[in-house]
């Protein structure tokens, strides 16, 4: 065998097995946005971003969100939290929104605050936190 073959033959197989590593790696990445997106903390918060009136205010009414949620979602027993990021896509336009939401004792997800970056970028709450001391946080309705 010449030297030419045996580093074709080399770089075949090096090229095949980080190929064969993306492949693995993307179809984690993949699967771990499709569940953070498609979880129940997710719904909870598109729900929240719906029916928000500061928001319509910005945007219009919400009628879609981008296809990339990202964040995270913790789960400790019964307990659990989440801080989602997500597109809100608006009649008048669209605005990135971050959403944290909590869970204690097995009970529905709850919004504990939302934010989201306007126009001329600055960050504007949409959860008052003191209203929310107050009144009960928002519960989205569950449709199971």
């Amino acid at each position: 065998m010449t030297t030419k073959k045996v580093l074709l033959i080399v770089s075949g197989l090096v090229f095949g097995l980080l190929l064969l590593v993306g492949v693995f790696v993307g179809a984690i990445a993949g699967v771990a946005v499709y569940a953070v997106g498609h979880s129940e903390a997710a719904e909870t918060a598109k729900t929240f971003l719906r029916n928000n009136e500061r928001l319509k205010n910005e945007i219009g009414e919400v009628r879609d969100f981008g296809w990339l949620v990202t964040g995270a979602v913790n789960t400790h027993n019964a307990d659990g939290d989440a801080t989602l990021n997500l597109k809100a896509i608006g009649e008048k336009g669209s605005v990135d929104t971050s959403v944290s939401l909590f869970y204690k004792n097995g009970r529905q997800w709850r919004v504990a605050g939302a934010t989201y970056r306007n126009r001329q970028g600055r960050i504007i709450e949409l959860l008052d936190k003191y209203e929310a001391e107050e009144s009960e946080p928002f519960v989205a309705p569950v449709s199971r």
